[in-house]
């Protein structure tokens, strides 16, 4: 189970955000072919930190 990230590493604060790469920053599997899963990130909004980066779609990679 995912424990949700409340505070950031670097500066401790805790006004964070979340953000995801545009166009074709995707995340893609590297024995079969398919589109991926576009990448999220959890973000210090402070310090620009990033804090944490997940795909999407996790099921994408499932054999």
């Amino acid at each position: 189970m995912h424990n949700p990230t409340n505070k950031c590493p670097k500066c401790s604060s805790v006004e964070l955000g979340k953000g995801k790469m545009d166009n074709y920053a995707r995340m893609s599997s590297v024995d079969r072919m398919n589109f991926g899963s576009a990448i999220e990130y959890i973000i210090c909004t402070n310090c620009g930190y990033i804090i944490e980066g997940y795909v999407k779609k996790p099921e994408k990679f499932k054999r």
